[in-house]
C-alpha cells in the first residue's frame, strides 16, 4: 500500500512548499538530464509523484522520501486543480480525482464540463494570504 494517494495534501520535507498529488508514477519515468540535474538523485526505485504547488503555477516531480503528509487542513490552490479533481473530501482530507487522464505533454483541448457537487458538498473559501 502506498503512503500517498492522488489527491493527498502534501508538504515537501526539504523545501517546504505545500501542494496535492495530481499523480502517480510506480518510478521515476521523467527524463535522465533532468534526473541528474536534481541534487539530491532520490533512487529512482521508489514512487514518484506530480504535484500541483499551493498558490503557484508550477507542477513538480517529487520522490516519494521527499514528501510528508500536511497536516494544516487548508485547502490547495493552484490554477489546474479544477482540471482534475472534482471535490475536496473534508472527511477523508484529501481531494477527489475525476477521469481526465494526466498527460502533462499533451494537455486536453478543453477542460471536462463541471460535474455538479455531491449534495452533502459545500464550498469553502480558500484561507487568506
Amino acid at each position: 500500500p502506498d503512503k500517498f494517494k492522488t489527491g493527498h495534501i502534501i508538504t515537501h520535507k526539504r523545501y517546504g512548499y505545500r501542494g496535492v498529488i495530481v499523480h502517480i508514477d510506480p518510478n521515476f519515468q521523467g527524463n535522465e538530464n533532468w534526473y541528474l540535474s536534481n541534487q539530491a538523485q532520490p533512487s529512482k526505485e521508489q514512487p514518484w509523484y506530480f504535484v500541483l504547488v499551493d498558490r503557484n503555477q508550477q507542477v513538480t516531480y517529487v520522490a516519494d522520501e521527499n514528501l510528508k503528509h500536511d497536516n494544516s487542513h487548508n485547502l490547495v490552490v493552484h490554477p489546474m486543480l479544477n482540471l482534475f479533481f472534482y471535490n475536496y473530501d473534508a472527511e477523508l482530507k484529501r481531494y477527489t480525482r475525476n477521469d481526465v487522464p494526466w498527460n502533462p505533454g499533451a494537455p486536453p483541448d478543453a477542460p471536462p464540463p463541471l460535474p455538479l457537487p455531491p449534495p452533502n458538498f459545500k464550498p469553502t473559501n480558500p484561507p487568506a494570504l
